[in-house]
């Protein structure tokens, strides 16, 4: 692939599962140094390969991918963000683009097309907004885990009363280079209860949740059973990220 993108005259891209990526590091890191515009295509990309096992389960891919420099990294949420970052990757001409997307089905956002758009090039974006102007909590999450945080937000308000807002932050490396104000429109620095959610390592949230934050992730290898069950038995539940979410509110002494 990075033959083809140095001898020019064709847009390359290449995918496999997202747990071969250590496979061909070496590559991406020699297209990154070299700037070559490489798009590729990962997809089973958490846990939810489920019965293929753990060998087969990326858990730390995420973090260390965003750890190097000049790769940009989007993993959508659904089908609409994924259209926009397949159109970002194709007008892409200076540097390797990653697409990290699921195996499982997931539900299409409500969201228009174009407000999406505009979300997923800027690197994150509100999905689903709280009823005030400011809310108690805000739940972050990538990928397929948009989908249950947004299962959480109506949990928490119906069952704990906590108003949370929904944010889906697709590409740090993007996120990172918008301008404060409009970080600060999505991430409002006042509220300090945020929740990140994500089927992998958590390493490197506290960037954007800091230390008053909560992460939600998971730090150790996975097993092989149903998606299901592994995000029960993971506690990667609307439920259970609710609940948390309220014990969080509470000690902190912000919602009783």
């Amino acid at each position: 692939m990075n033959g083809m993108a140095l001898h020019g005259g064709l847009r390359i891209f290449g995918s496999t599962f997202f747990v071969f990526s250590d496979y061909i590091r070496p590559a991406i890191r020699m297209a990154a140094l070299m700037k070559l515009p490489v798009t590729y295509v990962f997809t089973h990309d958490s846990i939810a390969v489920g019965e293929d096992g753990p060998t087969h389960e990326p858990i730390e891919h995420l973090a260390s991918l965003r750890a190097m420099p000049g790769l940009s990294i989007i993993r959508p949420a659904d089908a609409k963000e994924t259209r926009i970052a397949w159109a970002l990757a194709a007008e892409n001409k200076e540097g390797p683009i990653a697409l990290v997307l699921s195996r499982q089905d997931l539900p299409v956002l409500s969201n228009p097309q174009s407000t999406i758009d505009e979300g997923v090039q800027q690197g994150g974006y509100t999905v689903s907004p709280s009823r005030a102007a400011l809310p108690e909590a805000i739940l972050i999450a990538t990928g397929s885990e948009v989908s249950l945080a947004l299962e959480t937000q109506h949990v928490l308000h119906n069952e704990h009363h906590i108003d949370a807002s929904v944010v889906s932050l697709p590409s740090w490396d993007r996120f990172a280079k918008a301008t404060e104000s409009y970080q600060e429109s999505v991430l409002p620095s006042t509220v300090k209860t945020r929740i990140s959610i994500e089927a992998g390592a958590t390493f490197g949230w506290k960037e954007f949740t800091g230390t008053a934050g909560l992460n939600i992730g998971i730090d150790h290898f996975g097993d092989s059973a149903p998606a299901t069950q592994l995000f029960e038995a993971y506690g990667l539940t609307a439920s259970n990220i609710a609940q948390k979410t309220a014990q969080h509110l509470a000690k902190e002494g912000v919602k009783a």
